[in-house]
């Protein structure tokens, strides 16, 4: 029943998690209008993939972060984590409950392009840290990439158990690339705040949303009319 729930609101969530990408693509377009930062979060992705397919996985640093990830939400839920595990290529976290949220985390939480952004903000608060930007915005790039590659090999080149324990594969997938989105907005957001408007893109997917169910709605109506004739 569970199951069939999550996949309701899957579907539900569709068209959502459709314009939050738009609205996504639409930030990081008006982010890399500027040169700079094109050069700076590009170079940064490239470095990452150049390494990554050149033969080193950064799996230890992946796992921590992983395994990291999955604790602090089981903690920030209220859950009891007893110990984590960290092998080379793998790694386990004990705890006494766990719920969607804890278990799809790590795939929707680029765990460390946000420590990246939060650091930034951080140091703004004692300096003017717009100087160290161009550096700052190569590490995100760099780890964005970092999160982006490893999550796709690790749900589509492995069975995942993972996706199953959420909900599913339709459901977890629907809400990983929500919350990648949003993510990927926020640190946009932490570095460029002049140059991403969150209220104005919120704005924007509730209207659009509507809209999108409005006519979905229209055609379901069309057809039940066009039955019962």
């Amino acid at each position: 029943m569970k199951k069939i729930l999550k996949l309701i609101i899957a579907l539900l969530l569709l068209p959502t998690a459709f314009f939050v990408v738009v609205e996504t693509g639409g930030a990081f377009v008006n982010v890399l209008k500027d040169f700079q930062v094109a050069v700076g979060l590009l170079a940064g992705a490239v470095l990452y993939c150049v390494i990554h397919f050149g033969g080193y996985k950064f799996e230890k640093m992946y796992v921590w972060g992983h395994e990291a990830t999955h604790a602090v939400v089981a903690m920030l839920c209220g859950f009891r984590v007893h110990s984590i595990t960290v092998n080379d290529d793998s790694g386990n976290v004990k705890m006494d409950r766990t719920n969607a949220a804890v278990v799809l985390a790590p795939y929707c939480v680029p765990l460390y392009a946000i420590l990246t952004g939060f650091l930034y903000l951080g140091l703004d608060l004692f300096l003017d840290a717009s100087q160290y930007r161009a550096v700052f915005v190569f590490v995100v790039g760099f780890f964005m990439a970092f999160h982006f590659v490893q999550t796709f090999q690790t749900l589509w080149e492995v069975d995942q158990p993972d996706l199953t324990m959420a909900g599913g594969r339709i459901f977890s997938s629907v809400i990983i690339v929500l919350c990648n989105a949003a993510v990927l907005v926020l640190v946009l957001k932490l570095l460029f705040p002049q140059r991403v408007q969150l209220l104005e893109m919120g704005r924007s997917v509730i209207t659009s949303t509507c809209q999108a169910w409005g006519m979905v709605w229209q055609v379901f109506w069309s057809w039940v009319a066009t039955k019962t004739a």
